[in-house]
Order: C-alpha cells, then structure tokens, then sequence
C-alpha cells in the first residue's frame, strides 16, 4: 500500500462539499482544515455538526482530531504506544449504530509489535467532544510480524451493526506468506466481528451466519478473502452493496464489489492468484474466484484508494456513482474519479474535474 494523506482527506470530504449547481463542472472542494498526515474522515450516526479527522501519527502515537462547525481542529483522542511510519500508524474509525447512547466507538492502528489491532473506547462520561483514553480495550489482535506494509487499515460498521475490517495480506511481495487464499488465517481477508464482549468475557463474537463457521481448520471471522491490501471499502448508504478498493502488486489496481444483502459473504477476489483479472505467479485461477468489475494499469496510476457512492441529491452529477482516487500520480493530475458500478463490468469511469 501507498497513499498520499491529503488525497484521502479530500476523497473523504468532496461527497459533502458542493457549490449544489447540477452541471458537473460547478463541482468544488471547499477547504476544512489542515492536519498532520490525515488518512480517514467520518462522523457518527446522524451528527451533522462535526467531523473526526485521524491522523496517521508520529513517534508511537496519534491524534483524533475533532472538528465542529467549522471552528478550530481539537484533540479528541490521543492513540499511545503505537508502531507507526510507512504505512503503519492510526489507520480508521469507526462508530456503532449505538454511539449516541453507549458512547463506544473504534479504531484500528499497528501496534508496538506491528500487529494489526481494533481496540474499543469510550467516550469522556461528561464531555462529548473528547474520549476517555484510559478505557482502550483491544478487540482484536492480527499478528503482522515479517513485514512492514500491507497492513490493510479500515474499519466500518455494515447495514447489519457488524463490524467489518480489512486485513492486509502481511506484506513483503507476491504474497510471501501465501496469505490470500489461505482460510486459516486472518490477514488478506474482510472480517466481520461483534465487538461487543462475548457471554463468557470473550473480546468479541463471531457471528452465526458467517459463511466459514464451523468449518474444521478455517477462522470463522472472515467474511471474504482473496485480497491483497484493502485500504479502503465502504457499504453504499442506499442498498448496502459492498465495494472495495483492493491496491495491486506491481501492474494492476481494482475494484471488488458485491450486491447486497449478501455483499460479499464467502467471496474469493482472486489474490496472490490474481492481480486484477490477471494469473499472478504459478497459480491457477480459483474455481470460484469473484473478477473486479474495474480495473485499471499502472501507468495510469499505482496505489487505489476506495471510496464511496454518492447519494447525496444535491451532487447530481454523481448521483449513484462509485467515486475514487489513486495517490501514485504526478502533481495530483489523477484527481477524483467516478465510475458506474455494475456485475460484471462498471462502465463510464471518468474525471470529476476536483483534484
């Protein structure tokens, strides 16, 4: 994985940053803030007041930063003892369906050991605006010891209340560990977890209906697989489909989407088989392998960083389509793009015109 801070802020905010003119070129970004290395931008349910800004971090530790009706950037959270440089550090958010009444939310970073970690903590008792940073409870603790990168990064909350997270495939490449199409293990994968406490104090529980649950010798978290480093998904806030951005090896970048309700349950993207709809290395194609719906080259790019699908009415021109970015290009010429989204190929990708 490789990303460029700045285009991720500006990915994350340009859905809700319109002049509302219906002709695409009265599309702009408006300015919010300045922050230290920014990667992921989000808000609780419902709140339209303010906007929570992470920060990759610096020295073992970094910042959630809080934004509220456009006044000043405050300390939220300070995340300690932490790995972070490269492509570790505080990667995403996220909050429950339940946030506004169990106060709960959280984060996924890379620990001092490199492990890909969610930890569970709770808002400051009687101020909103901050977050207790005593009440850390890790949820889930990934082992990423070999290599530094591909450590996956995001964090959402699904249609179901489940939370979802991407695993990177452990780094180094081609897939050292033959990760992606190996159900025993975590990373390379899409999880799906609740990570409330279980019956018996466990960190967290597996829900039933996972496609692998009692499977002899498979983790029955993962949800999907076959992936390389998932820096970004998200669920279309109107049907619940699911869409990944998947970041390629060494020629090909890709979007993965799968229809709702069951968006991607039990799906095989095709990694280390596959770079796109591409055999990679001595490897056959899975018989049940899920192709990209979109795809694109490397001299046009080389790190794809998902994004959303636009349902905003006062974006028209963007209404229903899947808008991304990629951080591999010279003087930012990528710029945010949009693409139609449809099985078995998007069609119409195209400029934005915002970089």
């Amino acid at each position: 994985m490789r990303w460029g801070s700045f285009v991720v802020l500006l990915a994350a905010l340009a859905f809700a940053t319109s002049s509302g003119a219906a002709e695409p070129n009265a599309l702009e970004l408006e300015f919010v803030t300045t922050a230290s290395s920014p990667v992921y931008v989000t808000a609780p349910p419902g709140d339209t007041s303010r906007l929570f800004i992470v920060q990759q971090g610096s020295g073992g530790s970094a910042l959630i930063r809080l934004l509220r009706d456009g006044g000043p950037a405050t300390t939220f959270l300070n995340v300690s003892n932490i790995t972070t440089g490269g492509e570790r550090g505080l990667l995403s958010m996220a909050f429950p369906p339940t946030y506004a009444t169990s106060g709960k939310f959280y984060v996924y970073y890379t620990a001092s050991d490199g492990a890909m970690t969610v930890a569970e903590y709770m808002r400051d008792a009687t101020n909103p605006d901050i977050a207790d940073p005593n009440s850390r409870r890790v949820v889930i603790s990934i082992p990423h010891p070999n290599y530094s990168n591909h450590n996956g990064g995001q964090l959402q909350f699904g249609p179901d209340g489940y939370l979802y997270l991407a695993t990177g495939d452990g780094g180094g490449g081609g897939d050292p560990d033959r990760a992606g199409q190996n159900l025993a293990v975590l990373p390379g994968k899409l999880l799906r977890i609740n990570p409330n406490l279980g019956p018996f104090g466990e960190p967290y529980t597996v829900p039933a209906d996972n496609p692998f649950v009692g499977q002899t010798g498979v983790r029955p978290e993962i949800w999907a697989y076959g992936l390389r480093n998932p820096w970004r998904f998200s669920f279309d806030r109107q049907t619940g489909d699911l869409t990944i951005g998947d970041v390629g090896q060494g020629a090909w970048e890709e979007i993965d989407f799968a229809l709702a309700p069951n968006a991607g349950r039990g799906m095989n993207f095709g990694w280390s088989c596959l770079e796109g709809r591409h055999l990679f290395g001595n490897c056959s194609e899975p018989s049940n392998h899920v192709p990209p719906v979109w795809e694109y080259s490397h001299p046009s790019g080389c790190s794809i960083t998902g994004g959303y699908v636009v349902r905003d009415p006062a974006v028209p021109s963007l209404f229903g389509r899947y808008v991304y970015t990629d951080y591999c290009t010279s003087g930012g010429a990528f710029g945010l793009r949009s693409v139609m989204l449809a099985i078995p190929d998007a069609a119409g990708d195209s400029p934005t015109g915002l970089t």
